[in-house]
């Protein structure tokens, strides 16, 4: 029985009335979506469907959070249509095979970058950069959408052109379609801020009337399609439908292979699986610190993995954890991924008997779901923060954003990562270096740029808050030939190696030729509080054989030497006490 989950070994009874309900309201709210999931990324409307059972019954058994709601989402879905439009015709039936091939691709990374041991990668973007992507992209999703809202036909490869394009189409709006489309945004929109209020007020229960608001798109999917069938809108009015939903549960098909094809969509895959890793991750730590639990990120790699090969083998396209139906699940008592699995099974008895229900499911109302879904995405609260904090940070978000908008996805996203590992390499190539002085009446030693400190005439203490590599290392030199010249008298100069946890070879080279060059000149270079790991390195080069009694345990040690004009070896003690630093 180890092969089962420890959610499963472990089940409770009394777990079982919260996740059958759980499972009921997701399903609820998981139908419009997959619908209109489907639609962004170019599919047909089943496929979002297919995409909603097996992939939620892989992460149940694999993933390790209890409550995280897998299933299609807005970005991916996005992600997908950019990678497979400029491939083949959406909705055609090798279109179809290439977002499973997609979606296989996806799996099969994340589940080796799981077996690897690699979940550390969700901290390589940053959260600025995660939300840049994820703006840019709420903001292309939000008006690619406008013309199902309008009835018109109208493309472009970035905001502008499609813009541009649905401007020269407002003589051709379909005043029908608009009116459910718009009128669907307004009511998702009121909904969504003053229903679940009104229904508190009214005297329901504030969970429930907050689960009740989450909701709202299933109800204009009914009332719509109820209108659009009884008015026969679709003929009479032109209104484009859903139309006739095969019946029936998928068929399990390994996705059609080809070299040319893997060649077109591994970098595609490989941003899907990053971006969904890191933003359901994201999800899943939320929820469970709400519920004192962890979650491992090697499992979701596991479970997001499985989830996307179980759904190229049964006909979807790339899944990972939604926010909004993960608090929705969470919300309505979900206490184990047998929610899920209760989801799963619903949702494939409604592909199995109901999909008739959505023949007459007009387009405009999937446009408004997606529309409010995503305009929810939309991070304003981040950048203004980042702003204020930091603006790099800012302006890696603006710029991922940026190019999510002018460019497409993929651009934006290797903008976004480009521009935060280059400003990384910068703020380390320009370390911060302190000249310190003591605070008086204390062993404490502080930048004399900030704080009232007593230095020694003789003596430059230098402090770098950076690890010592060849970037930075000939920075360091520069400024300590510099504060040398400006203080003719010097006689030492120490460096408090408090901050660096590594020197490189450049950077040994460049503090061996600085010490040989300070010695010419009659000038001893000196150490302190160099940590354990670093000393133990130092100690086997001839930098290191040169510095013998040079080395001290506390910059105060080092002070009181100079003071006294002698110099202290490091004794066997506090070799022994320096790998603790």
């Amino acid at each position: 029985m180890q092969f089962m989950p420890s959610w499963m070994r472990n089940y409770r009874r009394s777990w079982l009335s919260g996740d059958l309900v759980a499972g009921v309201i997701v399903t609820v709210m998981l139908i419009p979506q997959s619908l209109a999931y489907a639609l962004l990324a170019g599919l047909p409307p089943e496929v979002g469907l297919y995409a909603s059972i097996l992939p939620i019954v892989a992460y149940a058994l694999l993933g390790s959070s209890m409550t995280l709601a897998v299933g299609p989402v807005a970005v991916a879905s996005l992600m997908t249509a950019s990678a497979l439009q400029p491939l083949a015709a959406a909705g055609s039936a090798e279109y179809v095979g290439l977002a499973m091939l997609l979606s296989l691709l996806s799996g099969g990374m994340l589940l080796l970058f799981g077996l690897l041991r690699l979940g550390f990668l969700a901290h390589f973007l940053s959260h600025p950069v995660i939300s840049g992507f994820i703006s840019g992209s709420a903001i292309l999703i939000a008006v690619g959408q406008l013309k199902h809202l309008m009835g018109v036909k109208a493309g472009g490869g970035n905001v502008l052109d499609t813009l541009l394009q649905l401007a020269h189409a407002v003589p051709h709006t379909n005043g029908v379609t608009l009116g459910i489309g718009a009128g669907s945004v307004l009511f998702l929109l009121l909904a969504r801020k003053f229903l679940a209020p009104w229904l508190v007020r009214a005297g329901v229960d504030a969970k429930l009337a907050e689960l009740a608001s989450k909701l709202a798109p299933m109800l204009a999917v009914l009332v719509s399609t109820a209108l659009v069938a009884a008015l026969r809108w679709d003929k009479s009015a032109g209104v484009s439908i859903v139309g006739a939903v095969p019946q029936g549960l998928p068929t399990l098909a390994f996705p059609p292979v080809a070299a040319s094809a893997i060649g077109q969509l591994w970098l595609p895959a490989l941003l899907i699986s990053l971006v969904g890793f890191v933003e359901s991750v994201s999800v899943a730590q939320s929820l469970a610190l709400k519920r004192q639990q962890r979650i491992q990120p090697n499992r979701e790699l596991l479970g997001l993995g499985a989830a996307n090969v179980a759904s190229a083998l049964s006909g979807g396209f790339p899944v990972t954890g939604g926010f909004a139906r993960s608090v929705v699940n969470f919300s309505a008592g979900a206490n184990t991924p047998l929610a899920g699995v209760v989801s799963a099974m619903l949702m494939a008895v409604v592909i199995a008997a109901l999909t008739g229900l959505f023949h007459y499911l007009p387009h405009a109302v999937l446009a408004a779901t997606i529309i409010v879904a995503v305009v929810s995405l939309i991070d304003v609260q981040t950048l203004r923060e980042a702003w204020r904090y930091d603006k790099a940070d800012a302006w890696s978000l603006l710029a991922t954003a940026g190019g999510v908008i002018a460019w497409g996805v993929e651009v934006g996203i290797l903008m976004g990562v480009g521009l935060s590992l280059g400003t990384l390499v910068w703020r380390s190539s320009h370390p911060h270096i302190a000249v310190v002085g003591r605070v008086p009446g204390t062993e404490h030693f502080r930048n004399i740029a900030r704080h009232p400190v007593a230095t020694e005439p003789e003596l430059i203490a230098v402090r770098v808050d950076e690890s010592l590599y060849f970037a930075n290392s000939e920075a360091l030199q520069d400024t300590i030939e510099s504060l040398v010249a400006a203080q003719p008298c010097t006689r030492h100069v120490l460096l408090v190696c408090s901050a660096i946890n590594q020197i490189d070879a450049t950077a040994l080279g460049v503090l061996t030729d600085l010490e040989s060059s300070l010695a010419r000149r009659g000038i001893a270079l000196l150490l302190s509080e160099v940590k354990g790991p670093v000393l133990d390195r130092l100690q086997k080069t001839s930098l290191g054989q040169n510095l013998q009694g040079r080395v001290f345990l506390s910059t105060h040690q080092a002070f009181e030497s100079v003071r006294q004009n002698t110099s202290a070896p490091v004794t066997g003690g506090e070799k022994q006490v320096a790998p603790s630093l």
